[in-house]
């Protein structure tokens, strides 16, 4: 188990990035959240298998048909209990 602090950058506001992001963890099975930032950047905090999280990294670096991600920074951060969702927060 491993949790994800995941800044992307690009095109990735006002094009549904953060639905997109939602289906594709919801699909794995993981959890967390992904929020706008006032930068225009995304900012996702995601938790679950590590190989989950590879799959997941892989499918939003493309993003959705109308984004552009341009970059990804990542940091590993502590795994948080009790989390059973994944959510947009705004």
């Amino acid at each position: 188990m491993k949790r994800l602090n995941i800044i992307v950058s690009g095109r990735v506001q006002g094009v549904g990035f953060r639905y997109f992001t939602q289906s594709i963890a919801s699909s794995l099975g993981l959890t967390g959240w992904v929020k706008n930032l006032p930068n225009g950047q995304v900012e996702i905090e995601v938790q679950g298998d590590k190989e989950l999280l590879n799959e997941f990294k892989k499918r939003i670096s493309k993003g959705p048909s109308l984004a552009r991600v341009d970059n990804i920074v990542e940091k590993e951060i502590p795994v948080q209990g009790g989390e059973s969702t994944f959510s947009i927060r705004y």
